[in-house]
């Protein structure tokens, strides 16, 4: 096969294709885990930190509402028990 491509390619070319084609594999592979934990990293998320559409949904109905799992810290009505940066420093102004 090696003398088919000599004939048909220019002379010089098949030694500069053999020579690019592993640093192009490379980039390749490279870009590829890059985007793949890119995406990964930026998935939205619930507030435990899993992934939205992985595993089974968070408690759902009005019972699960107002009874909060084993481990998890937040307002028991539903909202999120989070505040702003700002929220503390009101006081001192």
């Amino acid at each position: 096969m090696g003398d088919f491509l000599s004939s048909v390619l220019p002379p010089g070319l098949l030694d500069v294709l053999s020579a690019l084609i592993p640093p192009v594999v490379v980039a390749f592979v490279f870009c590829y885990f890059i985007l793949k934990v890119l995406r990964r990293e930026m998935a939205p998320r619930r507030m435990d930190g899993s992934l939205v559409g992985k595993g089974a949904p968070g408690p759902s109905g009005a019972a699960g509402e107002n009874t909060p799992a084993t481990g998890e810290t937040g307002a028991t009505n539903g909202t999120a028990n989070v505040r702003s940066a700002e929220g503390d420093e009101s006081g001192d102004r």
